[in-house]
């Protein structure tokens, strides 16, 4: 956290949705826990008391003085320790630094980011009134949706691992399970599974498990999610949705568009996944390599597509509104999802740390050989994007709804260095050209102002009183429509028409 507030920087920051500023003249104030809910639901924060936003946007101090530390301090402990005001305390006493700008006291409440497992984080015993969430313009109240998202991210066991009772398998599309089958078999040949009968395989591979309730096989959420058809999947996820869109011609709106919605093919992931990624490849350049006789197509590029793919599909929210999009044009690849990040950006990008929204799916992805397991699925892209010298993949991470947004850009990054110069150079021309119009407007005024007063003028007179050569001037006498030459050559002068 000691990067979000540096004393030395004091005079550089604003508020945004790290940073957030308190007066605390009279103490605490109780926007204060607001706040504090919000980054714990978010990225995690500074909290700066002592200090107040000016209309430009620039902070000042708003008087506190070393006096008022131990007042505030008891104040801030007494409060967050009270589970009727605050769900949880995440501080410990080095989370609160304090400084000194000029004379008055600032006080800096370090606020992490809260493990999912206890969000949201909330305030006044109220978890649906009481949980907040952070943009660049404050703190928000989470909406209900946005409460039962990370509740049900919550638990250990996720969302897909849930048995349908109200569903037996006959909802599950066996073409589908039989296509699914076949994979695994190729890709771990003579797997002891590989004989079972349907029920007993999907029962396996999470696909489906036996109810205590009535003893009976049922699908799992991922067994419905992989396999079902579309219309039945939409029985449990009313906000089930993807879509491809393939723009690789400016001149038409899609090139090519699939989505699950459509009823001419199942709409489940596994068919899904397997009609995107052809078509997300398609272009991928595959240098010659064999393997023995074999030609071998398969590139790190187009594992990392793949590992990109699978991962927007087992970190799927597929409660929340928009559904999966796969936008693909002529130089990038953007994979959008529901749901935010569970370990965080940085984690995320950072890798070491698996922690999928959908285990069971991210099982038999796995088992069929796509996917990473040791939360190195992410890094393993960036550092194939910076082999083939492309742009870095970008994340973004949105809320209300949450959306997770990968942007895979084909661009080299020299490419784009040239087109940011090109850019700067055609930006300087425009300013060169501009500037070179003002002085001839301001040279056009001075002529006017000197033939004025003298009538007439020679083009060296001309020149001489306004500081430039004859040429010049010569040229800028030729642009102006109110001059008049009169006289030959040798004895040329100017007047005003």
């Amino acid at each position: 956290m000691g990067d979000i507030f540096r004393l030395e920087d004091f005079d550089k920051y604003r508020e945004d949705n790290r940073r957030e500023v308190k007066k605390a003249k009279g103490g605490l104030p109780r926007s204060l826990w607001d706040t504090y809910s919000s980054f714990c639901n978010c990225y995690g924060g500074v909290i700066i008391l002592g200090v107040a936003e000016n209309e430009d946007k620039t902070w000042k101090t708003t008087g506190l003085k070393a006096s008022d530390e131990s007042r505030l301090r008891k104040e801030f402990w007494d409060t967050i320790n009270n589970k009727t005001k605050v769900s949880v305390n995440l501080l410990t006493e080095n989370s609160l630094e304090t400084y000194t700008v000029g004379e008055d006291l600032v006080l800096v409440i370090h606020v992490p980011r809260a493990p999912r497992e206890i969000k949201p984080v909330y305030i006044n015993n109220d978890i649906i009134g009481g949980s907040f969430r952070r943009n660049w313009e404050g703190d928000y109240h989470c909406t209900p949706a946005e409460v039962r998202a990370m509740l049900r991210d919550a638990p250990e066991e996720t969302m897909d691992m849930k048995v349908l009772e109200n569903m037996d398998l006959s909802v599950l599309n066996m073409q589908t399970v039989k296509s699914y089958r076949n994979r695994h078999a190729a890709t771990h040949a003579d797997h002891v599974w590989e004989n079972l009968p349907d029920e007993e395989y999907l029962e396996r591979i999470g696909a489906a498990k036996l109810s205590e309730k009535d003893g009976k096989m049922h699908p799992t959420g991922a067994g419905l999610l992989m396999f079902g058809e579309e219309y039945k999947i939409l029985y449990e996820y009313p906000e089930y949705f993807l879509d491809y869109r393939e723009m690789l011609d400016p001149s038409i709106r899609w090139t090519d568009r699939f989505q699950s919605s459509s009823g001419d093919w199942t709409g489940n992931l596994f068919d899904f996944f397997f009609r995107a990624y052809p078509k997300m490849v398609k272009d991928v350049k595959v240098p010659f390599k064999l393997d023995g006789i074999v030609r071998v197509d398969d590139t790190p590029v187009h594992r990392a597509i793949r590992e990109a793919l699978a991962n927007c599909l087992v970190n799927t929210d597929f409660f929340v509104p928009r559904g999966v999009v796969i936008r693909k044009d002529q130089d990038q690849i953007i994979i959008e999802n529901p749901g935010y990040i569970r370990t965080g950006k940085e984690q995320m990008i950072k890798g070491g740390v698996s922690d999928p929204r959908n285990k069971a799916l991210m099982k038999m992805f796995n088992m069929i050989g796509i996917g990473e397991r040791a939360g190195s699925g992410v890094p393993g892209i960036y550092a194939v994007w910076e082999e083939q010298g492309w742009i870095a993949p970008a994340i973004e991470e949105q809320y209300g709804p949450d959306r997770t947004i990968l942007t895979l850009s084909f661009v080299k990054k020299q490419a784009k260095k040239a087109s940011e110069e090109n850019e700067r150079r055609k930006q300087a021309k425009k300013t060169s050209e501009e500037n070179k119009r003002r002085k001839t407007l301001e040279n056009e005024a001075k002529i006017r102002e000197l033939l004025l007063n003298n009538k007439e003028m020679k083009t060296s007179e001309l020149a001489e009183a306004i500081g430039l050569s004859e040429q010049r001037t010569r040229v800028i006498l030729q642009g102006m429509k109110d001059v008049k030459a009169v006289g030959n050559t040798t004895s040329r002068r100017y007047r005003l028409e």
